[in-house]
């Protein structure tokens, strides 16, 4: 199994749904830097269960503990170990589930490349595994941040039908899009959203949505051509969150229908460094950023598991009809929010290592 993401900043996730503990190695962390709890948990608070009636109601503190790599509040230079314990597990709510494999889970799937998986709660294709990234991705955005400027911030942009519309990728704050617990990037479509999820929710169902994100401040030069380009690197990262089914970056599939003239994005003085007019492209030209901010949106399924009965069929093949039990999103995208920010961030901060390492 993959569970390793990164080249010079390497994070390694372990962990299952319902076992002990989940958790990261971070390796590449440079010394020197200031790490405490306290600069990882506001991450973790935001992509917990039980934050409103939007999502799951499994209560979790998912309260982050240093386990390595950190001495008296400063990075050393050594593997970072990071463990959030599993408090509030219910295994005993997936035991129908073993002998049935939900409809678009991955529950058929692991088992037939494994032999084996973990029956409560999804194991590691739970969306609990995003704890860890999320963890090892605040640690990213303080380091991009503290030394660069860097800021990251993500926001729902769609549930089911209804769209947010424009946001202000040069204004847009993460204080803002918390001010509603859907993380909407447009005030005035906050309720509506809610509202749509609340009532799917009633009905045992489940809705998805996207995920906007914007990385401002980003120098330009970053990427890796051929084949670890900047946007390729953010696709990787973006489709390998659960649930996650597109991505598109800058003007994405409508750029497809525009004509070239239209498409372009002329280069212009920006107070004495090249800037463009437009942004298209999203900040990255040729795979590499540009300078200008990098904006992408990531498109999520609605959650598969939900109570309502479906026609189906056991691993057996025997037809069946399953009303799952057990605590599931019938949204994640107000809780993706951070899981995208944080691999956004370890992204950006594997490729800035790389490029500082070539300027050495």
């Amino acid at each position: 199994m993959s569970s390793v993401f990164g080249t010079l900043f390497r994070v390694s996730t372990f962990g299952e749904s319902h076992c002990p503990a989940v958790g990261a190695i971070v390796d590449g962390a440079p010394a020197g830097m200031r790490l405490a709890e306290s600069d990882i948990q506001p991450q973790l608070d935001r992509r917990r269960p039980g934050q409103s009636a939007l999502s799951t109601l499994r209560e979790e503190e998912d309260l982050v503990t240093i386990l390595s790599g950190v001495e008296d509040g400063i990075t050393l230079g050594t593997p970072i170990g990071l463990m959030v314990h599993n408090k509030d597990q219910r295994p005993g709510d997936y035991q129908e589930m073993s002998q049935v494999p939900r409809p678009s889970h991955a529950d058929y799937t692991y088992q037939v490349k494994y032999g084996v998986r973990a029956s409560s709660g999804g194991g590691r294709s739970s969306a609990r595994e995003t704890i860890a990234r999320v963890a090892a991705g605040a640690i990213a955005e303080k380091f991009l941040a503290e030394r660069h400027g860097v800021e990251i911030v993500a926001w729902v942009d769609s549930v089911g039908a209804l769209d947010a519309g424009s946001v202000d990728l040069e204004r847009i704050t993460r204080q803002q899009v918390d001010q509603h617990p859907v993380r909407c990037g447009n005030p005035a479509m906050s309720q509506a959203m809610a509202d749509l999820i609340a009532q799917v929710k009633s009905r045992d169902d489940s809705v998805g949505g996207t995920v906007c994100c914007v990385c401002r401040n980003l120098p330009a030069g970053l990427g890796e051509p051929a084949f670890d380009k900047l946007d390729a690197l953010l696709a990787h990262a973006m489709l390998s969150i659960p649930a996650s089914k597109g991505f598109e970056i800058g003007s994405g599939f409508s750029g497809s229908r525009m004509l070239g003239s239209a498409h372009n994005d002329p280069f212009v003085d920006k107070g004495g460094r090249l800037g463009t007019a437009t942004n298209h492209s999203g900040g990255v030209q040729g795979g590499i950023s540009n300078g200008e901010p990098v904006y992408f949106r990531v498109a999520f399924k609605p959650p598969a598991t939900v109570a309502l009965a479906q026609k189906t069929a056991r691993f057996d093949g025997s037809e069946t009809v399953l009303e799952a039990k057990g605590r599931h999103d019938p949204c994640i995208v107000p809780r993706a929010v951070p899981v995208v920010e944080a691999m956004a961030a370890l992204v950006l901060m594997d490729l800035l290592l790389r490029q500082e390492y070539r300027r050495r």
